[in-house]
């Protein structure tokens, strides 16, 4: 229920850091990948996550394609003290609200898989529930549909929903057009120290981690090993 989930925790504030916030995932399996660490312990991994400098947790609810639930997010909740991104196919508000009371800091809203007034009405649902949206885009048009909207925290996916390619790329081309007072977050593909300095340069305030660190040995090693890239900002 609403009334027991903890309070919210600023995913906004806990990505402008001085250094390149680090979203680490939990994350059994993919469509593009198939199994990842169908075994892994939300909690467990989401402590290790914290203890190696993690900003923030990423947990996928999805249970059909991506092998995740509600009671993930709930363990992660109560296991962490730092802000939980719940990452879903969000289309409706009482998934927002069943977010909330998982103890969900923030959202995942897809541009590409909304109407312009779906957007706009999830977007206020999260607000009223004091729940921060990272919006999710693929393009020069999305990125101004996630403006107007009011977004205040953009990611852009390097992975292409339809096709399930990969381009870094497309998250150098867009990183540096969000504006300068909205928060920024690179999503997929980045695994390396280096590819979190690439995200920094193009504009990265955060990176959204998954495969990479649902797979690690050693979780919070990995972590830290990616959470010391200076932020750079934008110059728009």
């Amino acid at each position: 229920m609403v009334s027991a989930a903890p309070p919210v925790r600023s995913m906004s504030s806990a990505l402008l850091q001085a250094h390149v916030a680090i979203i680490a995932e939990v994350k059994r399996r993919s469509p593009s990948r198939g199994a990842i660490n169908p075994t892994i312990s939300a909690e467990a991994s989401s402590l290790a996550y914290e203890s190696g400098g993690a900003s923030a947790v990423s947990v996928l609810t999805e249970p059909l394609h991506f092998g995740g639930s509600t009671a993930d997010l709930q363990l992660v909740a109560e296991a962490v003290s730092i802000p939980i991104l719940c990452k879903d196919f969000i289309v409706d508000e009482l998934q927002i609200i069943e977010a909330r009371g998982a103890g969900a800091s923030a959202v995942l809203l897809i541009v590409r898989a909304l109407s312009p007034d779906q957007l706009q009405r999830l977007l206020k649902t999260a607000r009223e529930w004091e729940l921060g949206a990272l919006v999710e885009i693929r393009s020069e048009q999305e990125l101004e549909r996630a403006v107007a909207a009011g977004a205040r925290i953009i990611g852009v996916n390097n992975r292409n929903l339809e096709t399930l390619e990969m381009d870094l790329l497309t998250s150098q081309r867009l990183l540096p057009l969000i504006p300068n007072d909205l928060v920024a977050v690179a999503e997929s593909g980045i695994e390396t120290a280096k590819d979190v300095r690439t995200a920094a340069d193009s504009g990265a305030d955060a990176v959204l981690v998954g495969s990479s660190l649902s797979q690690a040995a050693d979780p919070a090693s990995s972590v830290r090993a990616l959470s010391s890239v200076p932020r750079r900002g934008r110059a728009n």
